[in-house]
């Protein structure tokens, strides 16, 4: 199974001919194939009992080595007397049935359908050089004569760049006609070429088109192929048009990462997808760095599914770092993606195999290795796929990392990032089946951790009654792990989660075992409207968290929606908080302007702030207080140290098995005023 190559990178495809065509010159048609590489294409669809007109004959060995091996009826024209004349002297002894005619393919004298077979090795190529209008008749008039002197059933077989002005011109011309029309990319062609010029890395794809003439037909008959793989069947002229250009952007982009090394820029990122399918089945990072001494020269880096959320394989940074342990001058990093079937990774290499080959550096002759975590390519299990009005589509899903069992919540509308992710753990009943069941001591996501010190600091250190309950609120439940954990590590915590879309509620209650009490409740509402309400009603928490994301992906700051950092907010927040209560929120910001702003805004509406940045994330912890003894980064590292230790305490107290061992000190030497 070859794939459909799509990339993301933008390149000028006009400058691109037009350097092929200069540095090639007369040569430039060899780059058609000789009959070793198109012997495949040419059995397929032309058979010796065929009587084959050639088109534009020139000097090609095409049809001499057809006729060696069994295609006798074989016309040949061309329109310039002084080939034809050579050719007959190449062959009148050694193929005296082969016929060499000096005609004009546009005004043939032909009788109709004469033939079953046109065959045409660059001549389309040559005679639409450009696109203006008097080419355009030209090329019309040549289609009319090759469809003139065609019988019903028989093809056109011809060898094209494609370039983007023939391409719409035979999607248009050609159906209308009622011509099936079929293109397959010629990959034994490319590979040839590429051999052939292993100095020089300007390639291009090469196509077969076979029309295909009826007498009618009740609707347009559109496929396309790589080499001998099945045809895969479109419906629309777009669709096919779309198959042949991603096919020919991505040779620009794999010529430019042949002839330069991109350390320095951007990653180039390229899509792979089944020909009939719309969505990837792969995602290609590629990444450079300098030549050195040391390095190897070029890896593959297959990711194992369900580990593409990870920070070392979703982020440009973390696959740098990636890049670097692997210790390759480029490496190219694979993900794999939902709803995709994957059997083994020998089976994922193999199918990668010519794609990875085409990203290669220039002259590379080594073989090319293939790293991963494992010998397997991981497993993820889809449990449902649902739709929410607020997120779009979803799906909960279970992958195995690290030994782990995951079930996690992904919208697809970003779904490189986790929004829920819960422990699952397996209990064995005797004499019953296993049963699987939700770790409530896990938190998957850094930032939870550091809220949840917040929540220590503010239910306990700034206000130690034991018999006292404290109040929390969290805007954004998602899965629920956070409220969970919070529940379980902290008796003396009374929650009060406001979610806005109430499908997650659903889904944290059916898939994360989230289970509501006295001392934990949900509340369906926009987030806004209840903190509003809250300041107007005199309610108070002893510790607010905003952990909502924004669903607008264009902005600089995903998290929280900016709507959430107004003034009149904070200043509902400040209210509800108290003098001895706590604000935290989840900011995850990658325009410094707009980060520097919500900043701004906290330092203008509470007397003291503190942040804390997540080390391999985006995602910041900022605090907020009214108490103005936390101004100093001091009193914060103080407090902060305090209830991380409590916390942990907490957490061996309650029995919880979480892995989540706070390290205190790294934290607190992290902290920011």
């Amino acid at each position: 199974m070859n794939l459909l190559p799509k990339t993301r990178e933008e390149f000028a495809q006009t400058d691109y001919w037009n350097e092929f065509f200069k540095k090639r010159g007369e040569k430039a048609f060899e780059w058609y194939g000789e009959y070793l590489e198109l012997c495949d294409q040419i059995h397929k669809y032309i058979k010796p009992a065929d009587r084959i007109l050639m088109l534009g004959c020139g000097n090609s060995k095409l049809s001499m080595d057809m006729y060696d091996t069994g295609f006798r009826d074989i016309t040949n024209i061309d329109i310039s007397p002084i080939a034809v004349k050579k050719m007959l002297e190449l062959n009148a002894k050694s193929r005296p049935d082969m016929k060499f005619l000096q005609m004009d393919a546009t005004a043939m004298t032909f009788p109709d359908e004469s033939f079953s077979v046109s065959l045409d090795k660059g001549t389309l190529d040559a005679l639409f050089a450009d696109d203006e209008p008097e080419t355009r008749a030209v090329v019309e008039n040549y289609f009319n004569e090759i469809l003139r002197t065609m019988r019903n059933g028989g093809r056109y077989v011809g060898i094209s760049l494609l370039q983007e002005h023939i391409l719409n011109f035979l999607l248009d011309f050609l159906p209308k006609q009622n011509c099936m029309l079929r293109i397959v990319h010629c990959l034994g062609v490319e590979q040839a070429n590429k051999e052939k010029n292993a100095d020089d890395a300007l390639t291009l794809p090469v196509f077969v088109v076979v029309a295909t003439k009826f007498k009618s037909l009740p609707m347009p008959v559109l496929e396309f192929g790589f080499g001998n793989d099945k045809m895969q069947r479109f419906s629309t002229v777009s669709e096919l048009n779309n198959a042949v250009s991603s096919v020919q952007k991505a040779a620009l982009v794999c010529n430019g990462l042949a002839r330069s090394n991109i350390a320095g820029h951007n990653e180039v990122i390229m899509d792979l997808h089944r020909p009939s399918e719309q969505t990837p089945r792969y995602t290609i990072h590629i990444l450079d760095k300098p030549p050195a001494r040391g390095l190897g020269k070029y890896a593959a880096f297959i990711v194992p599914q369900g580990r593409e959320v990870e920070w070392l394989f979703s982020t440009p940074a973390g696959r740098k770092k990636l890049q670097d342990s692997a210790n390759f001058q480029r490496l190219a990093v694979v993900t794999l993606h939902r709803d995709q079937v994957y059997s083994t990774l020998d089976e994922v290499k193999q199918e990668l195999a010519d794609s990875i080959k085409n990203l290669s550096p220039a002259g590379l002759t080594e073989q090319i290795p293939y790293l991963s975590l494992g010998s397997d390519v991981g497993k993820r299990e889809t449990l449902i796929c649902g739709f929410s009005k607020i997120s779009g589509d979803f799906r909960i899903e279970e992958v195995e990392a690290n030994g782990k069992t995951l079930r996690r919540l992904i919208f697809l509308s970003n779904q490189f990032v986790v929004q829920s992710e819960a422990l699952v753990k397996t209990v064995k009943i005797k004499g019953k089946k296993d049963r699987k069941k939700i770790d409530f001591g896990y938190l998957a996501c850094q930032h939870h951790l550091y809220m949840s010190v917040g929540v220590q600091l503010a239910t306990t250190v700034q206000n130690p009654k034991k018999d006292v309950k404290k109040d929390v609120l969290v805007v954004g439940l998602g899965g629920g792990g956070l409220c969970s954990f919070l529940h379980a590590a902290l008796p003396q915590a009374r929650i009060t989660a406001v979610e806005i879309d109430p499908i997650m509620l659903e889904v944290a209650e059916q898939y994360f075992e989230l289970k509501q009490d006295k001392r934990f409740h949900v509340v369906i509402d926009d987030g806004l409207d209840f903190v509003e309400r809250c300041r107007n009603e005199d309610i108070h928490f002893d510790a607010v968290l905003f952990d909502v994301d924004s669903k607008d992906l264009s902005l600089g700051m995903s998290c929280p929606p900016q709507s959430f950092l107004a003034t009149k907010i904070l200043q509902h927040i400040k209210e509800i908080i108290g003098p001895k209560g706590l604000f935290m929120l989840n900011l995850v910001c990658r325009d410094e302007s707009l980060r520097a702003e919500a900043l701004h805004n906290l330092h203008q509406v509470f007397p003291a702030v503190c942040s804390y940045k997540l080390e391999e994330d985006i995602n910041e912890i900022i605090y907020c207080a009214n108490d103005e003894k936390y101004k100093t980064v001091e009193q914060w590292k103080k407090n902060m140290g305090t209830a991380g230790r409590g916390l942990n305490s907490a957490v061996k107290e309650t029995k919880l098995a979480s892995e989540d061992a706070l390290e205190v000190a790294e934290f607190l030497s992290e902290l920011k005023i």
